[in-house]
Order: structure tokens, then C-alpha cells, then sequence
């Protein structure tokens, strides 16, 4: 793929539709989880055990329950190549500038864990500039995988509907991302999407960073001196503006979660696979993988689990039975100033805040 030749058309890369051959059913089933770095080989090698064979080993059955099964690729697939980043800003990873390199054979084991869609709309996927995003996007590709930011967009049908995923971020609008922080223009985005898609999930890489995140304000937020938008205002005015799902990731640790009209938005989904290079201390290094159903026809959240995930050793995903994950959302979403809360099971379990079929016709968005 030649990245020079490709045109700015919010259809160019519109990839084939992929039919799911699941059975027939009123409802959509999302996987969803948060930033995957599987080691690096720069500026130094720091690679996971049996080359990554077992990375997910721990966590893949719950993730490919979903139909569409979705993560945040957290940096480059590409064997050489020059870092672009931190050298041209002048920046050092002691200045908090940080680049880094995943090898394109690692590619096969998102497929295996069963990941086929992945987001590039984030602050490492150009760690090595246009040539590591072309390797990137060759590498999960050829393994069935699609990649969605910016002009990539990526397209599913499923039982009849056709399902599109978008991705932002609060970087400026590039070839991989849309920006989060014009909003008026994300709302084009997205309503130009709705006039080829029955559904739009928005994926977003945005929000401050660390264990002073977890707790959702609603306003602008930075992270050292750096803009990284309004995620509440943004992920609200994309449902406004006719999205099914919001999917945010980027502040490495877990965010509350919102129902908005009767659509569900998650603040952060938090790290899945940070080997070798993240911090996993605190809630750093809890996760949670995200399963939900959504209504076929409206959208709407219909209800879904969270199966909490833990970083062990130096940031392996692994199911937590202690369920530490799972508390920390319970607490967030109780303390956050949000009106519409997710009700939870005993096991996990996610419920609407008021089932759709008891709302008023009149009350139903679209």
C-alpha cells in the first residue's frame, strides 16, 4: 500500500464486508478491551515468553464470544524502520516521550486471540512514522484483522445490518485518526457514516492519564500541558449525532461508564497488554474485557458482563477471580455525576438503567 496515493475520502478505505456466520438473533455481541502493547523491540528488546504464543492464552475464550471483537493497538507492527517521534521533538523518554515497536509476526497472535478489528487512532502508531502505520496495517490485515482511526474505516455486515467502526483521537486529524477535540466536525464524521451504516461504533484515544484519571470530570482534561479533549462531551454529542457505542481508551487505567440515551459509552477501557514497558501498578494494571449486546435494530444497550482482567508478571493478561477490576468500576461509576448507571449482577452481569422495551416509544433514539 502506497500511503502517498490514498485519497481523503471518508470512503477510501472502506474495506470488503466481513458476514458474521453467527445464528440469527435480535441483538449485537461486542467484545471490547483496552491498550495492547505486546513487548517491544526498541529502544530495547523487552519481548514476552515463547515469543508471545501465550499472551492471551488466559483471556481468549471470553473474547471471542463477541461478533465483532475489538481493541486498541497501543504501537507499530514493523521489523526496522526509523523511530519518527520523540528524536524530531526532540524528546527524550526522561522528557516522557516514549516510541515503540512491536514485530509484524506478532500480528498472528491478535488473530488467534480473536481480535478483527483493531483501532490506530492513537498517540504510538506513528512511532515509526508512515512506514510503521504501512506495516501496521499489512501485518493485521493479512491475518483477517481490520484497522479503524481516522480514514480507516471498518465495516462489518452482520444478519442484514451494516455495522461501521470510526476512530478519534485528541491529536490532530491525520491519516489514522480523526481529532476528538473539533467536535462539531466529529459530528459530521459520524452522520456522514450513518448514511451508509445501520449502526456506528465510535472508538476514541483520549483523556488524562494515571491513577489521578480514573475519576471522569466533565470538561477539558490534559495530561502534562498536553490538550486530550472532553471525553464526556464528545462521546455524548457522537451518540447526539447517531452513534450505537462509544469505546474510549488512552488514560492506561479504567474510566466509569455512561448509558446516554439509551446507548452505552465506556471512559476507558484501560490496559490489556502492557508487556514489559507500562506501568501495571494500582489500577494501572487492572483490566476488564467488556462484553455487551445491542439492540439490532436501535442500538440500544440491552445488557452485558464485565470479566475483570489483572496484569501479571511484567503485564500479561489473566482473569481475575477476585474480581478486583469490577470493584474499581463499581465505585467509579457510583461516585461519577452521571444520571444514567449501568446496573450490575453478582457476577459481573450489566444492566440497563432502564430496560429499552420499558421506555415510551416516543423516548427511543432514531
Amino acid at each position: 500500500m502506497n500511503l502517498r496515493r490514498i485519497s481523503f475520502s471518508i470512503f477510501a478505505f472502506l474495506p470488503v464486508l466481513i458476514s458474521s456466520q453467527a445464528p440469527a438473533a435480535d441483538f449485537l455481541t461486542v467484545s471490547a478491551v483496552g491498550d495492547i502493547l505486546m513487548g517491544t523491540t526498541y529502544p530495547s528488546t523487552i519481548l514476552p515468553p515463547k515469543d508471545g504464543a501465550e499472551l492471551f492464552g488466559s483471556v481468549r475464550q471470553f473474547l471471542r464470544q463477541g461478533e465483532i471483537v475489538f481493541g486498541n493497538l497501543e504501537g507499530p507492527l514493523i521489523d526496522g524502520g526509523t523511530p519518527s517521534k520523540c528524536g524530531k521533538n526532540n524528546l527524550t523518554p526522561q522528557q516522557h516521550c516514549f516510541e515503540f515497536r512491536m514485530p509484524s509476526r506478532y500480528a498472528k497472535h491478535l488473530k488467534e486471540a480473536g481480535f478483527n478489528v483493531l483501532s490506530i487512532a492513537n498517540n504510538h502508531s506513528l512511532d515509526f512514522g508512515r512506514e510503521g502505520l504501512e506495516s501496521t496495517v499489512n501485518s493485521v490485515t493479512s491475518e483477517g484483522i481490520q484497522v479503524v482511526g481516522g480514514r480507516y474505516v471498518a465495516a462489518f455486515r452482520i444478519r442484514g445490518k451494516q455495522i461501521a467502526l470510526i476512530g478519534f483521537s485528541y491529536l490532530g486529524e491525520g491519516i489514522n485518526s480523526y481529532s476528538m477535540l473539533d467536535i462539531q466536525r466529529g459530528r459530521e464524521i459520524l452522520s456522514q457514516t450513518r448514511t451508509y451504516a445501520d449502526h456506528v461504533i465510535v472508538s476514541f484515544h483520549g483523556g488524562a492519564e494515571g491513577k489521578e484519571a480514573v475519576e471522569i470530570i466533565q470538561g477539558e482534561e490534559t495530561y502534562r500541558g498536553e490538550r486530550r479533549g472532553n471525553p464526556v462531551a464528545f462521546a455524548r454529542a457522537m451518540i447526539e449525532a447517531g452513534a450505537t457505542l462509544v469505546l474510549g481508551h488512552g488514560p492506561h487505567v479504567p474510566r466509569p461508564l455512561e448509558i446516554y440515551r439509551g446507548k452505552l459509552i465506556v471512559y476507558s477501557l484501560g490496559n490489556f497488554v502492557a508487556y514489559g514497558v507500562m506501568n501495571t501498578k494500582g489500577p494501572s494494571g487492572l483490566s476488564f474485557i467488556l462484553q455487551v449486546k445491542l439492540d439490532m435494530a436501535r442500538g440500544d444497550f440491552l445488557g452485558g458482563r464485565i470479566v475483570s482482567v489483572e496484569l501479571k508478571g511484567r503485564g500479561i493478561p489473566a482473569v481475575d477471580p477476585n474480581t478486583k477490576a469490577l470493584n474499581l468500576l463499581k465505585g467509579l461509576i457510583a461516585a461519577s455525576p452521571f444520571e444514567g448507571r449501568p446496573r450490575f449482577g453478582q457476577n459481573g452481569e450489566l444492566f440497563p438503567t432502564n430496560p429499552p422495551a420499558q421506555r415510551p416509544m416516543m423516548n427511543r433514539e432514531r
